[in-house]
Protein backbone atom coordinates (compact mmCIF):
# COMPACT_ATOMS: atom_id res chain seq x y z
CA UNK A 1 0.00 0.00 0.00
CA UNK A 2 1.20 3.34 -0.44
CA UNK A 3 1.20 6.27 1.88
CA UNK A 4 2.98 8.45 4.03
CA UNK A 5 4.79 6.01 5.64
CA UNK A 6 6.01 4.19 2.56
CA UNK A 7 7.05 7.70 1.15
CA UNK A 8 9.35 8.41 4.01
CA UNK A 9 10.73 4.97 3.92
CA UNK A 10 11.29 5.76 -0.23
CA UNK A 11 12.99 8.63 0.49
CA UNK A 12 14.90 7.76 3.76
CA UNK A 13 16.39 5.42 1.42
CA UNK A 14 17.42 7.36 -1.51
CA UNK A 15 18.34 10.17 1.02
CA UNK A 16 20.58 7.43 2.93
CA UNK A 17 22.12 6.08 -0.82
CA UNK A 18 22.74 9.91 -2.10
CA UNK A 19 25.12 11.35 0.96
CA UNK A 20 26.10 8.00 2.15
CA UNK A 21 27.34 5.56 -1.16
CA UNK A 22 26.73 7.38 -4.63
CA UNK A 23 30.01 8.82 -5.42
CA UNK A 24 29.67 12.82 -6.59
CA UNK A 25 31.91 14.55 -9.33
CA UNK A 26 32.57 17.42 -7.20
CA UNK A 27 34.12 15.37 -4.73
CA UNK A 28 35.96 13.12 -6.88
CA UNK A 29 33.69 10.26 -7.15
CA UNK A 30 33.25 10.63 -3.29
CA UNK A 31 29.98 9.95 -1.86
CA UNK A 32 29.15 13.57 0.71
CA UNK A 33 29.54 11.77 4.28
CA UNK A 34 33.01 9.63 2.93
CA UNK A 35 36.29 11.20 5.08
CA UNK A 36 38.91 9.71 3.57
CA UNK A 37 39.94 8.00 0.00
CA UNK A 38 38.43 4.62 -1.27
CA UNK A 39 40.99 2.01 -1.25
CA UNK A 40 42.86 1.54 -4.28
CA UNK A 41 41.40 -0.26 -6.88
CA UNK A 42 43.93 -3.56 -7.44
CA UNK A 43 43.01 -5.70 -10.87
CA UNK A 44 39.56 -5.40 -10.98
CA UNK A 45 38.84 -8.43 -13.08
CA UNK A 46 40.20 -10.63 -10.25
CA UNK A 47 37.91 -9.22 -7.93
CA UNK A 48 34.37 -9.63 -7.50
CA UNK A 49 31.74 -7.30 -7.52
CA UNK A 50 28.79 -7.71 -5.23
CA UNK A 51 25.26 -5.94 -6.04
CA UNK A 52 23.02 -5.03 -3.05
CA UNK A 53 19.24 -3.94 -4.47
CA UNK A 54 17.94 -0.59 -2.45
CA UNK A 55 14.17 -0.25 -2.64
CA UNK A 56 13.18 -3.43 -4.71
CA UNK A 57 16.16 -2.79 -7.35
CA UNK A 58 15.54 0.59 -8.19
CA UNK A 59 19.26 2.14 -6.97
CA UNK A 60 21.78 -0.74 -6.99
CA UNK A 61 25.29 -0.49 -4.81
CA UNK A 62 28.15 -2.16 -5.86
CA UNK A 63 31.30 -3.08 -4.11
CA UNK A 64 34.06 -5.28 -3.72
CA UNK A 65 33.65 -8.82 -1.96
CA UNK A 66 36.39 -9.26 0.96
Amino acid sequence: MLDEAHARHVLAEHQRHYNAHRPHRARHQLPPQAHQQPPPVLKPASRRVLRTRILGGVINEYSYAA
